[in-house]
């Protein structure tokens, strides 16, 4: 109880202070809790199948948070906060059945490689080759410091980085540099893509689903152990801000849609119709179920066929 009492708190103090150093060693054990496991990989292909994994349930254990659930699921917080959002996410109550969100609409690529689609929180790895697909839940730049748009390639990779603190950031931390060790926000993986930008792991996983960084893309530590050795230099990274994912499968059309969270669009509804208009899948998506998933905005999947209903079969485990 004490421990679950002193995260949440500490968790509190991280949000209203934004001080990287309040939270180190807060997820000192959670490296054993979490190991390394071999990637899971989807497979995919353009159009006809581009809707990957399957919901699942769990029951909420007590003093069990968002946090502790999404991470165990491989999913960032937000996931879980965007399906129930009337919820305590660190008090849910105990013996509550929740859906589990492991099913995700991939976002189209033109180079393979590295997607990175920010409204979202997700980056996606794709082995053309293989016909296969990996993702995993990311944190990505706060206001004033957003992840930026492009097109990029994998520059150089270092394990147990030195953090070369950005000058805007050396009075705060009162150096120039950081070495590895587990107060380095690097964590032990980094994988560069721009002079000021990369992909690395972290050493407060809470901020995995959230705003948190400066610009680079944080990922759970046991995701980045797995994927760094994956990547080869040269590798593109394509970064897009698309909050509407149309897919299919099995023949069904489904839609995700997630928060416009860098307040791009002034308007969301107007932004969504649009995108049906444009979609060559229009006339056979039911518009009022369409309006609906714009409206929830909660990243869930929906299917939205003109004839309704849902192919259940192909959503579950």
């Amino acid at each position: 109880m004490r421990r679950w009492l002193h995260r949440r708190m500490l968790f509190v103090l991280c949000l209203s202070t934004l001080t990287v150093t309040m939270v180190s060693g807060v997820w000192g054990g959670d490296e054993e809790e979490f190991p390394i496991r071999p990637p899971k990989k989807y497979s995919y292909s353009y159009p006809d199948r581009t809707v990957i994994g399957a919901i699942q349930y769990h029951v909420i254990k007590n003093r069990e948070t968002f946090l502790d659930i999404a991470r165990r699921y491989e999913l960032g917080i937000n996931e879980l906060e965007l399906l129930y959002t009337s919820m305590d996410p660190w008090v849910p109550p105990p013996g509550l059945k929740v859906i589990i969100p492991t099913i995700w609409v991939i976002p189209p690529t033109k180079y393979g490689g590295i997607v990175l689609n920010i409204p979202e929180f997700r980056l996606y790895f794709f082995r053309p080759t293989e016909g296969t697909v990996q993702t995993y839940p990311v944190g990505i730049g706060d206001e004033g410091w957003e992840t930026p748009t492009g097109i990029y390639r994998i520059e150089s990779k270092r394990e147990n980085p030195t953090w070369y603190i950005p000058p805007s950031l050396q009075e705060k931390y009162g150096a120039t540099t950081m070495p590895p060790g587990p107060d380095n926000p690097l964590g032990k993986f980094m994988m560069k893509f721009a002079p000021m930008y990369g992909i690395h792991g972290t050493h407060i996983p809470w901020g995995v689903g959230r705003l948190v960084s400066h610009g680079c893309i944080r990922t759970y530590p046991e995701h980045i152990a797995v994927l760094y050795p994956q990547v080869s230099i040269g590798t593109p990274v394509e970064i897009i801000y698309e909050p509407i994912k149309f897919g299919m499968r099995e023949g069904r059309i489904f839609v995700e849609v997630h928060p416009d969270v860098y307040k791009k669009l002034k308007d969301f509804m107007d932004y969504g119709l649009r995108q049906l208009e444009a979609s060559p899948l229009r006339d056979r998506i039911d518009r009022s179920r369409y309006v609906t998933a714009l409206t929830l905005q909660n990243g869930m999947p929906t299917d939205v066929t003109k004839d309704g209903g849902v192919a259940i079969s192909s959503m579950l485990h």
